[in-house]
């Protein structure tokens, strides 16, 4: 029974080894007949030839995976792979991540650290640009017969989400370039008849993985088409991603226009907001127009707090102390429960602090150096009760512990001038310890 056991058990190990090949053999096999079928004048007028077709390079591109899926662990991969070795490992830094690699025959595996596949990436496909004979041979089956919806559609949201697949991949490999001409894939299968429809999602993904690589010129239609559907991303995104690329192609026009678009869209938008007033810094242009912008907003919504907050920002990143406090005062005014505007001005006076205390630790005639120190304290003493405000104001914790770093900071300086600072510092440097606000 012993022996009996054990050849039972190097036949399994030999069946699981042989399994990812196997199915390689197969699709190739199943592959070659589809298209000797479709090569057949006879049965290339039939829409089911072009089916099976199109069946047969999505089962050839999917066959190198196998049944491996991202989020496996190590006992699940042997269990599907059997002994299949690797014939190398090796570990590897890709976006600041530490995996371990695997390679084989014809993929590469990463792994995280915990020992979970992360990244599945083919090497060696059984046919080249398989995704894409498989949409042109579903596109001649309903062309033959449109009465073949259900089924060339099922197939074309099968293949546009394996290229958005294999763009995440592209993508958590570094290759920004390759990502975007997958996602532009999913994409162009996505507008397909009889699906067409239009996969913003993909479009913004083509753009923003392009941009992320530094192709500039690439990634700038998929972007404008974004703009044209009204897909703007969050906070209108789209729009800063435009005039990023204009600023960095010379276009200084086109940065202004898409900057513009998007501020009068996306006001609170904080990255439109700081290229906003980067381009007229840089540019030299009156700042006069970034604040009629402002004012339309505010006039158009003169409830919305948060557009003083953006006034306040813009004052502040200019310099202009005085009208930065106004303006987060403002807030308050308008709507006494917003709490960003304290935060805003405590922010304000304390990196003012902290100006003023860099100044003083480069001043060597110690008259003056008291003098700066003196003004230290006064702005840092300043944004304790504006940051009190606001912490007691917001009920989000995540804000409330932000805060309080800033108080216990703020009041650890004073501790041993006055009971209540020292009290103020113990109680905020609880509240960052546990990150749980009282």
């Amino acid at each position: 029974m012993k022996k009996l056991m054990t050849a039972l058990a190097i036949l399994a190990s030999v069946t699981f080894a042989s399994g990812q090949n196997k199915n390689v053999a197969s699709a190739t096999k199943a592959l070659e007949v589809a298209q000797e079928a479709a090569q057949n004048a006879k049965k290339a007028t039939k829409a089911a030839t072009w089916l099976t077709l199109g069946q047969s390079y999505i089962n050839a591109y999917s066959a190198p995976a196998g049944d491996l899926w991202t989020g496996a662990t190590k006992q699940d991969l042997k269990l599907i792979m059997g002994d299949e070795k690797p014939s190398s490992t090796e570990n590897v830094t890709i976006l600041g991540q530490q995996l371990t690699k695997e390679v084989y025959a014809n993929k590469e595996l990463y792994f995280n650290p915990d020992g979970k596949l992360a990244i599945i990436n083919v090497t060696k496909p059984v046919v080249e640009n398989g995704l894409e004979k498989a949409l042109d041979a579903y596109k001649k089956a309903f062309e033959l017969d449109p009465k073949k919806v259900k089924e060339v559609t099922t197939a074309i949201n099968d293949i546009n989400k394996k290229y958005v697949d294999e763009a995440y991949n592209k993508y958590s490999l570094g290759d920004g370039a390759g990502a975007s001409k997958l996602f532009a894939k999913a994409a162009e299968a996505k507008a397909t008849a009889p699906v067409s429809q239009i996969d913003t999602s993909a479009l913004y993904n083509a753009g923003f993985t392009a941009w992320w690589g530094s192709e500039f010129e690439m990634a700038k239609p998929y972007f404008e088409k974004c703009a044209e559907l009204g897909y703007l991303g969050e906070d209108g995104e789209t729009y800063a991603k435009l005039a990023d690329i204009a600023q960095r192609q010379n276009d200084s026009e086109g940065q202004k226009k898409w900057l513009e678009a998007g501020f009068k869209a996306y006001p609170q938008s904080q990255s439109i907001l700081i290229g906003l007033i980067n381009y007229y810094v840089s540019t030299g242009q009156d700042t006069n127009r970034l604040f009629e912008l402002i004012h339309q907003a505010q006039a158009n919504e003169p409830t919305n707090a948060s557009l003083y907050y953006v006034e306040g920002n813009t004052q502040a990143k200019l310099g202009n102390e005085e009208a930065a406090v106004a303006a987060y005062e403002k807030c308050a005014t308008v709507d006494p429960k917003y709490a960003f505007g304290y935060i805003g001005e405590g922010i304000l006076y304390y990196n003012k602090a902290l100006d003023i205390q860099e100044k003083a630790q480069a001043e060597l005639d110690d008259a003056k150096y008291m003098a700066l120190v003196k003004d230290f304290e006064v702005a840092l003493k300043k944004c304790i009760p504006v940051f009190e405000n606001a912490y007691n104001l917001t009920s989000d914790e995540k804000i409330k512990v932000s805060v309080a770093e800033y108080l216990k900071n703020a009041n650890y300086r004073f501790r041993d001038e006055d009971a209540s600072y020292k009290n103020a510092y113990e109680k905020y440097a609880k509240v960052v310890e546990t990150g749980k606000p009282e």
